[in-house]
Parts: structure tokens; sequence; C-alpha cells
């Protein structure tokens, strides 16, 4: 089942290290193939996004002809993009998931998780399959605005893309030699499927209870003996809305398909090439050089930088996840060369994102304004002192962390090398500041700024740096779709839980509980950070906001709390929620960037993830730290 080690037999077939037969030699020629059909288009549609939204950029403020349709094409291509991405992650067991327990396990019995991981996905690419066809079908009826064709072919990439995997799924069951085995794995999820159903009549008498025992003990189940995490998502959400609610699973289709469209997204894969390419045009070891002589001789100097370098390019691109790609490829392979543990950078990565999350221009403040009607000139200067407070508290556990590293041996640099360094890096230290200049001055939009970037980077790295290695460019087109996907994929499914969420009433219940709360405003802060961290680990910050926004800021202007004070306090908490393992999406996230095991860095984000909640309290407790500095 490892796809890393390959074989080639005498006819040139990569084998996959399975035995020379006739059976496995078939499979390995099918999963060629699949590779083929998925790579090469999943590489094109990053490169025409790419095209695409600078074309939109250049026409609209260079030539003053805004192409009307540049973002319904681009989004069309997106998620189509973002399934063929999840297919090639499925082919590569490129899917996040949990394996802090799978580690410890026997060799045999962790063979055996991760075969049950692979027919628990495939279980749950059946299920959904027939209903993504549905949605497909009801959406040819729609017609889009600008481009004035049937939404089917946006619409169709879900059915294709579940298809694909599910083939993928086949073949990875089809390699194993160990015919036991895989019937063990079959029947366990057999059992499963067949003993929740003949739950129903129960389920259908629980109300509420369902979401506890849905969303928190199958979850948690799943992703903990190793389930791919998206895959864990939709199986618990598929559950809830067969079993114990009327209502068509179509509807996780659809909700999937919102969860993976939100045009901000379109961001995540630009990004994610945008830090190949520094890495490949030169601009990144320039940039990590001149940091590296700046504080290369302090103790834990490139943990201070990232936590610094986030808060610079935070919200430039308008989702987490693309921030700390745009970060995460120029620091780690210096700080790998230094030893850092691979946990401890990943935990520090993760800490960052929700560190960052009031820094502007945040698609989240954007939202509490738009559903609130609070200030966005006021939301946007209040943001910036709370998450510099969280960062002085990141740095203080770095520096706890890092005060007896030896250093003996390292050299501080001279000024003059400080300078020469600075020289040479000054264009790739100019990147983030073009890139929030164009947001703020309006030449381009939080989903095209992406592009401007690459544009930048490469000709940088072939008339300044001229290091640009070409042939690595089509690979990491590739490499972009597939992480894309298993980022998307994750979200999707995540969005489709939050929608069951909401649909429960269990928001509305929520709000009514919180007003009878004894303490008065201070026990309503608390309640909210703790409740706020909770509904981050299961919720996107947005539909969150959109969820329970309208419902307790009244609450909060009846206790006497400052608008923008609450909303530091909310979209910090959620930050916190969205970032802690084991259920924060925006961890896995910050793995699947890194690639670094999400096991790695569950001791290292801990004491991260304490200082975040004292800086959290500390904000909640002095209103001037949030909007002293912007009224």
């Amino acid at each position: 089942m490892d796809s890393s080690s390959h074989t080639q037999n005498s006819s040139g077939i990569k084998t996959n290290g399975l035995p020379d037969t006739a059976w496995f030699r078939t499979v390995a020629k099918v999963d060629r193939i699949l590779g083929f059909v998925t790579e090469v288009p999943a590489a094109i549609l990053v490169l025409l996004e790419i095209l695409v939204l600078f074309g939109g950029v250049v026409s609209r403020y260079v030539i003053h002809r805004p192409l009307t349709w540049s973002d319904e094409l681009a989004a069309i291509m997106f998620l189509w993009l973002a399934m063929l991405g999840s297919v090639i992650a499925f082919r590569r067991s490129a899917h996040m998931r949990m394996t802090a327990l799978v580690d410890k396990a026997s060799p045999e019995k962790r063979a055996f998780m991760d075969l049950l991981g692979v027919v628990a996905a495939a279980t749950f690419l059946v299920l959904i399959g027939y209903p993504s066809f549905e949605f497909a079908i009801d959406e040819a009826i729609v017609t889009s605005p600008s481009l004035e064709i049937s939404n089917a072919w946006r619409a169709a990439a879900l059915p294709c893309g579940i298809l694909l995997m599910g083939v993928a799924a086949a073949l990875k069951l089809a390699e194993v030699s160990n015919w036991k085995r895989l019937v063990s794995a079959l029947a366990v999820s057999a059992f499963a499927v067949v003993a929740l159903y003949l739950m129903t009549p129960i389920f259908q008498t629980l109300g509420n209870i369902n979401l506890f025992i849905f969303f928190v003990v199958i979850v948690a189940t799943l992703v903990l003996t190793g389930i791919p995490i998206a895959f864990a998502f939709g199986l618990a959400t598929f559950g809830y809305i067969a079993l114990t609610t009327g209502k068509p699973t179509t509807v996780i289709v659809g909700r999937m398909d919102e969860g993976m469209s939100h045009l901000v997204l379109l961001s995540v894969p630009l990004f994610v090439f945008l830090g190949v390419v520094l890495e490949l045009s030169g601009m990144a070891k320039a940039m990590v050089q001149f940091l590296a002589s700046l504080l290369g001789h302090v103790r834990g100097g490139l943990s201070y930088v990232m936590v610094g370098g986030m808060y610079l390019v935070s919200g430039i691109s308008g989702s987490k996840a693309a921030d700390m790609a745009a970060i995460a490829p120029v620091l780690f392979p210096e700080m790998r060369k230094r030893g850092v543990d691979e946990g401890e950078m990943v935990a520090l990565l993760a800490a960052t994102g929700a560190q960052t999350e009031t820094i502007p221009p945040s698609i989240v403040l954007i939202t509490i304004g738009s559903v609130t009607g609070i200030s966005i000139a006021a939301l946007f200067s209040g943001g910036l002192v709370p998450a510099l407070v969280l960062a002085v508290l990141l740095c203080f556990v770095v520096w706890l962390r890092n005060r007896k590293v030896d250093m003996t041996g390292v050299r501080r640099a001279t000024w003059r090398e400080i300078g020469r360094a600075l020289l040479i890096a000054s264009p790739a230290l100019a990147l983030p500041f073009i890139i929030r200049a164009a947001v703020v001055e309006g030449v381009a939009t939080a989903t095209e700024v992406s592009t401007i970037g690459i544009a930048y980077a490469i000709l940088s790295g072939v008339f300044i740096y001229r290091q640009l290695d070409y042939k690595k460019l089509w690979p990491a087109l590739v490499d972009t779709a597939s992480l894309s996907g298993s980022i998307l994929l994750i979200i999707g499914t995540a969005t489709g839980m939050a929608w069951a969420l909401t649909q429960s009433g269990f928001s509305r219940q929520l709000a009514q509980a919180m007003t009878q709360l004894p303490g008065g405003a201070g026990g309503f802060l608390a309640v909210s950070i703790l409740a706020f961290i909770i509904l981050g680990s299961v919720l996107e910050g947005i539909p969150a906001i959109v969820v329970f926004g309208p419902l307790l800021f009244p609450i909060a202007k009846q206790f006497g709390i400052n608008d923008v004070h609450y909303s530091m306090v909310v979209v910090l908490s959620m930050g916190i929620g969205l970032f802690a393992p084991p259920f924060g999406v925006g961890y896995y996230a910050a793995c699947a960037i890194s690639g670094v095991s999400p096991s790695r860095g569950m001791r290292p984000i801990v004491g991260y993830i304490v200082a975040l909640i004292i800086g959290t309290l500390i904000v909640a407790a002095v209103p001037g730290l949030s909007v002293g500095f912007g009224q």
C-alpha cells in the first residue's frame, strides 16, 4: 500500500513494490493512467487560474477594460482544480490524518488501520456518489450570469472527482496482497454502517444529543484511528443527516460545493505556488540569508521571524491557509538545517495562524461588519494591537524553549555582512509590501493579489537572481494541486458539518442559554471565549460569524460590551479553536502545507495554545487594547 516504493518490470511498468504478477502489473498500469488523467489537467488548471486572474488585474488597472467573466471562469476552474487535486492527494496517500495512535501500534495493527482508512474513505465516496450526481443535475438549470453557460459545467466537478477518488480507492484495495486483512477492514466498515442504520429509530428520538454522538464521539473515533480528516468529517455529517433528519443527502454535497467554492479560497493554490516560485527563483534563499544574518546568532531567531513574518503577510490573501503557504516554504528549509524539530515548527506555524486572525484586511472582520453593522474601519484599526499582544506571548514561549540552546560556535554577522545581505534580499523583502499595497490601493482583490506576487517572483528570478529552474515548475504545479485539494476537501466537508450544526437549532439554543449567565459582562465574555474556541474547531470563521453574529452581538451590547472589543475576543477565540488539534481544521492545513505529520506537533503546540488563551484573556480584560487606537 506504500505508493512511495516502486519497482519496475521488464515492460517498464512501475508496480509500487508489489509482486510482479499480471494482476499487479495491470493495477500499476491503471494507476499510471489515473495519474496522467488527473495530474496533467490539474497542473494546467493551476496555470490557467494564474493567467486568468492576472489578466483580470491587467485589463482592469492597466487598460481600464475589466474582464467581467474572469472571476466566473476562475470559480468554475477552481472547483475542478480542488476535486482533481483531491484525487491526486488520495492517490499519493497525502490526505491529512491524525496518526498519533497509529504510530504507536504494532506493524500489523498499523497496516490494518491504514487499510481501514482507505475503506472508510471509500465508504464515504460510495455514500456520497449518487447525491453528488443528483446535485450536478439540479445545477444544470442554473445559468451563469457572465458566461451564460449551464452551472453543470462547474458542478460536474464534484461527481467526477468523487468517481475518480473512488477509482483510486479501488486501486489501493486491489494492491492489498493480504486478503484476510482486507476482508477484516471491509467487515469492520460494513458492521459500523449497518449498526448505525439499525439504530435509526433510536437516533430520531434523541434530539440534539445526536450532535454529541456524531460530531464529538464519532468524529473523535474516526480521527484518532487514522481515518483521513476530510473523510471523517464527511462520514459523520452524512450519518447525522441521513439517520437523524429527513433532509436529502444532496444538501451535504451542496454545502461541500459552497465550502470549496468560496472565492477567497482561490488564493490558496496560488499562494502555495508562490511559495514554490520564491524558492526556485532564489528569492527565498536571499531572504533567509538576510534574516539569518540579522537574527542567526539569537536563540530561536527564525522562530521569532516566523511570528513577525505572519504578522506582516497576514490578511493579504484573505485566507489563513494561503498566509501560511506564503511563509512556510521560505523559513522551514533553513529551520530544518538548523536542527529545529519539525513538530515545533508546525506547532508555531499553526499558532501564528491563530494569532493573526484580527489583522486587516481580514475577511472575518469584513464579515462581522457586514452582518452586525459595525464600522469595518474601526474593526481594522482595532485588530492590530490584539494580534501584537498574542505575538509577544508566543515570542515569550519561543524564548523559554530556546533559552538553553547551545549557540557555541555561532558567529554574529558584521554590519557590513548584514547590509550586503539586505541589498541582495531587498527585492524579496519588498514582496509583502507590494502585495499589501496592491490590496490597499485597489489594484487587485484579495483573490487576485497572489498572481501579482507570482509574476513579480518569476521576473525577479529571471532578471535579478537568475536562478529560476524551469524544469521544476511542472512538478510544482502538480504538487500545488495535490496540496490544495487535500486542504479544500477538509474545508468542504467541514462546511457540511457546520451547516448540520446550524440546522439543528443548536445556535439559537446556545444564544438563549448565554443570556442567563451569572457574572454579568465578565461571565458573558468568559463563556463566549470558551464557546467560540469550541465553535472554531468545527466551523470556519465566516459561517460561524454569519450564524452567531446576529444572535450574540446584541447580547454583548446589552451587557455594555463595546462591539469592536467583543469582535476581537470572538475572532481570537475562534482562531484558537480553528488551529487547535485534534479538531481544528487550520492545524491540519498547517501540517499539510509543512509536509509534517499532525502527530509531530501535538505536544509542542500545547504551550503555544496556552499562550494564545492567556493573550485572549488579556484582550478580553483590557478593552483599550481593541478600541483605544481606532475610536
